[in-house]
């Protein structure tokens, strides 16, 4: 009879044991059928799309001293209760516009469809359907990477696909179900964490580094997040999002939990881009120059993750002043104190998510670097069990013994 070795033995239990586990309480806990109500009238609810038949009047007309384009537009409805029916649509002629843009015959738009106390059905101009666009701008992207990464595209690929389906199909209805949203980001964040990587990196010595330094950081990050929303007494009602999000469910929300959520989420996408390329470079320099002892392997590879960290950082600083940058401007035209604005709840929130997330990538170097230096130079004293942890990357990287 054949003796199959200790190693894959364990491993086969382990896996056996994990799957028998996912079955009993996995399956109950994620494919639940999902309890909460919706209200039926959210956001785009009452759009229909619409394709512009024929121009019937164009010109311009002054708004209260704006002078500015305008069209009365015959359009089709494409769907919803009135499909086929035609209609005409007014853009510009009453309401200021944001734009200039005219339409041509056969564009397609989103119109609002309201009917009168009178019984008469109006069709109002909400925006221009932008889908074509989108995909073609998907297509690009998709072509791109597939060029650029190969295997690793696709991968990556595949990755993102389960991370929105993680999100969309995991972590929103938990949430909505009222769920602890801190609770809930923590399990979906593991999920991400432990299947993305594998899926875009493949098993390997190189990602396992990867996940192990993205758990430290990531639990720093998290303890850290708990501990200065709780000195900041951050609540989550800084975004106004949140406060249509409690009118709109009859399920009671944790907002603090969200915020605190939300910004374990962002700190995951950040450090995954971080301690993936540092784990890489470590892995690089090894190749290049086996011989290079732990301490100067460690060296050289903080020296490339001080310039990543530098780099990113500044990014996410630029990154949330960007998406600020209107409130700024507001502020500054109303000559506004800008000690007061840092502890207004909405900019405090933003402060405190872009100095925690910085700490966490901080911290993620040095872990990462230690991590990936280590398996690097000492996997191979497993003996026997090295065998299940795989390659050293996925790559065509000599291996060294």
């Amino acid at each position: 009879m054949k003796k199959f070795p200790i190693p894959f033995v364990v491993a086969a239990l382990l896996i056996l044991g994990g799957f028998i586990a996912f079955v009993v309480w996995g399956v109950p806990y994620f494919f639940r059928p999902f309890s909460f109500v919706t209200s039926g009238d959210g956001f785009g609810s009452q759009t229909v799309r619409a394709q512009v038949t024929e121009i019937l009047e164009q010109g311009q007309v002054d708004l209260d001293g704006t002078l500015q384009n305008y069209q009365v537009m015959r359009v089709r409805l494409l769907e919803g209760a009135y499909q086929g029916v035609l209609m005409e649509v007014d853009y510009g002629k009453r309401q200021l516009r944001p734009d200039s843009i005219l339409f041509a015959t056969g564009e397609e738009i989103y119109v609002t469809i309201d009917k009168r106390p009178d019984g008469v059905v109006m069709a109002y101009y909400v925006d221009y359907v932008r889908t074509k666009a989108l995909l073609l701008l998907s297509a690009v992207f998709v072509v791109a990477i597939l060029v650029m990464g190969r295997r690793k595209g696709l991968g990556a690929l595949l990755a993102l696909a389960f991370s929105m389906l993680v999100i969309v199909g995991y972590i929103i209805p938990h949430i909505l179900m009222g769920e602890d949203p801190l609770q809930v980001s923590l399990i979906g964040s593991a999920l991400l964490l432990g299947t993305t990587l594998y899926m875009t990196y493949g098993w390997n010595l190189k990602t396992h580094a990867s996940v192990l330094s993205m758990i430290l950081a990531l639990v720093l990050t998290g303890a850290l997040t708990v501990l200065f929303v709780s000195l900041t007494r951050l609540n989550g009602y800084g975004d106004e999002n949140a406060l249509f999000l409690i009118q709109a469910s009859s399920i009671k929300i944790n907002l603090r939990g969200l915020l605190l959520g939300g910004m374990i989420i962002g700190a995951l996408g950040v450090l995954d881009d971080l301690v993936t390329s540092q784990s890489a470079a470590v892995f690089e320099i090894y190749d290049a120059n086996p011989a290079l002892g732990f301490r100067r392997i460690y060296q050289k590879a903080m020296h490339i993750g001080e310039d990543h960290v530098a780099a990113t950082v500044n990014t996410l600083v630029l990154a949330y002043t960007g998406a600020s940058l209107p409130l700024l401007l507001l502020f500054a035209l109303g000559s506004s104190n800008y000690g007061f604005l840092l502890n207004v709840e909405f900019m405090a929130e933003e402060v405190v998510r872009t100095l925690v997330g910085s700490l966490g990538l901080m911290a993620a170097v040095p872990m990462a670097s230690l991590i990936a230096t280590a398996f690097a130079l000492y996997a191979d004293r497993l003996g026997e069990w090295r065998a299940l942890l795989g390659p050293e990357t996925g790559g065509e990287a000599t291996h060294h013994h």
